[in-house]
């Protein structure tokens, strides 16, 4: 049973959450209670739930050494010896197998997709994780690639590319704001865990941060005001969620310069009340503005 366990923890069940970025095609093309798109989208979540799975199998596999150097990776199943190598090294080729082939079965390109998506993590478990700059743009990618999976398995109408724009500078936002704080956390020993570490510094991170956040504000606000939207009737109203994006960003930046959190980005997300607050009301004036008028 431990092993199994094991495996179970290997695979990141918290970081799941990330796969629900898959919801966006039929969230924001107005689809989010149509029966059919609700279950095919479902299903592509719970096959990246595992293909992301077994990357973090293959990425615990290749960092074993350095994680037992880390203070808190250190008593990650494999780093601790919990779960048996070979075990994990049998997960790690059958999942993807399973996972791609079933794949098929629903949608080729969602399968195209899965394998990509594959493909550029274990590229990034050998090499691209330890080229600077490059690191967070391959982490950037992989939440495209999500959203590409929910729009593949569904035929969208009113989909706008503005939010794989608006995804991949988020995604990127986030990305930059861990690598902040890894080198926050592990400062003289940064590199020893993660060797692109040596190639940042605390001004470079801060730069980016700040760059990426005006980026991903500006393409929000283009695409709230240019959504090719037949639900909306061409008006603006998808305006009013601009506030709320302000406001979760700005207060992002505040929580790390002047409240000094150093936690992962997720991390913060999961204590702060506010940034909680501010995601809830955004997502629930978006429904409304999307949905309500076509139900009165």
């Amino acid at each position: 049973m431990q092993p199994i366990l094991g495996l179970i923890k290997t695979m990141r069940p918290r970081q799941w959450t990330k796969n629900v970025f898959v919801y966006a095609g039929i969230v924001f093309d107005g689809q989010l209670f149509v029966l059919d798109s609700l279950l095919r989208v479902t299903a592509a979540f719970c096959l990246l739930c595992l293909i992301s799975g077994s990357v973090y199998i293959i990425n615990d596999l290749v960092d074993l050494e350095r994680d037992r150097q880390h203070p808190k990776k250190r008593n990650r199943p494999l780093a601790s010896g919990k779960l048996p190598i070979p075990g994990a090294l049998a997960a790690a080729m059958i999942i993807p197998l399973i996972t791609v082939t079933t794949a098929l079965l629903l949608d080729n390109w969602l399968a195209v997709i899965i394998a990509l998506y594959l493909i550029i993590n274990l590229l990034y478990s050998f090499r691209l994780k330890h080229i600077v700059i490059i690191d967070v743009l391959s982490i950037t990618s992989g939440f495209v690639l999500r959203v590409a999976a929910g729009v593949a398995v569904v035929s969208v109408q009113a989909f706008s590319p503005w939010l794989y724009a608006c995804t991949a500078l988020l995604a990127l936002f986030l990305a930059v704001g861990k690598r902040r704080q890894e080198l926050i956390q592990m400062q003289a020993q940064a590199g020893a865990v993660r060797e692109a570490l040596h190639q940042y510094n605390l001004p470079l991170l801060d730069d980016m941060l700040r760059f990426v956040m005006v980026g991903t504000f500006m393409t929000y606000l283009l695409y709230t005001i240019e959504r090719p939207s037949i639900l909306l009737a061409g008006n603006n109203l998808t305006l009013v969620t601009v506030p709320f994006v302000l406001y979760g960003l700005f207060r992002y930046l505040y929580l790390i310069h002047v409240e000094g959190e150093g936690s992962a980005p997720d991390e913060v997300l999961l204590k702060d009340r506010p940034l909680q607050i501010t995601i809830l009301l955004w997502g629930l004036s978006f429904v409304i503005i999307l949905y309500v008028p076509n139900w009165l």
